[in-house]
């Protein structure tokens, strides 16, 4: 049954960085064209995915609005995403899905059909396979981009380990898991920018600007 799979995938928002070279901001309240980046990341998610949750440490209250849970990372002292997308994989587990989509908090223009492409590639619901996003940077070189994945919650257990062995970074992690990468087209912006300084900040507002 075509996108049935996509339609059931649950997602897991990374908000759990401490926005350094944003001033230390959180950037999930960050205001892009009036709203707090975490609401146009919602926006581009729901309409594809069943369940969303919100990876995030601190007070989970300044999120009520939204109405999503919050993760807080499943290892101490601030790990880094993997802590956060261990912590979405725990959660997807505990709800009966077999996978989970990953995107990070400070990429408001994601496409549309992230979740059914990257489903499609890992082989979901058939396979029990890992993708990640890819799109080109300004020389047109595929660039990868760990963050926005699809994860079989099966692996939770050797990410936990991983973590336990003092690793960190994200694209190690896709590497060791085989992930696949599936190129999407950046056309007027590419899709998987992220929104690292307040410089980033204002270039979305002139791109996000009717």
């Amino acid at each position: 049954m075509p996108h049935a799979f996509p339609r059931r995938l649950p997602a897991v928002i990374l908000a759990g960085g401490q926005g350094r070279r944003m001033g230390h901001a959180d950037k999930a309240l960050c205001l892009l064209a009036g709203r707090p980046l975490l609401d146009h990341v919602i926006a581009r998610l729901a309409p594809q995915c069943a369940d969303l949750a919100l990876s995030a440490n601190g007070d989970a209250s300044r999120f009520a609005r939204f109405g999503l849970p919050v993760l807080p990372d499943a290892m101490p002292d601030h790990p880094g995403p993997l802590a956060g997308l261990l912590a979405g994989m725990d959660w997807a587990a505990a709800n009966g899905a077999d996978a989970v989509l990953s995107v990070a908090v400070d990429t408001p223009f994601l496409p549309h059909d992230l979740a059914a492409r990257l489903a499609r590639a890992a082989g979901h619901g058939a396979g029990q396979g890992a993708a990640i996003a890819a799109s080109p940077d300004a020389s047109g070189q595929m660039r990868a981009h760990p963050t926005a994945g699809l994860w079989p919650v099966h692996a939770r257990a050797d990410l936990r380990a991983a973590l336990d062995a003092g690793n960190r970074r994200l694209m190690a992690w896709a590497a060791a898991q085989n992930a696949m990468q599936v190129p999407f087209e950046a056309r007027a912006v590419d899709p998987f920018f992220n929104l690292n300084t307040p410089a980033d900040v204002a270039l979305a507002e002139r791109l996000i600007a009717p």
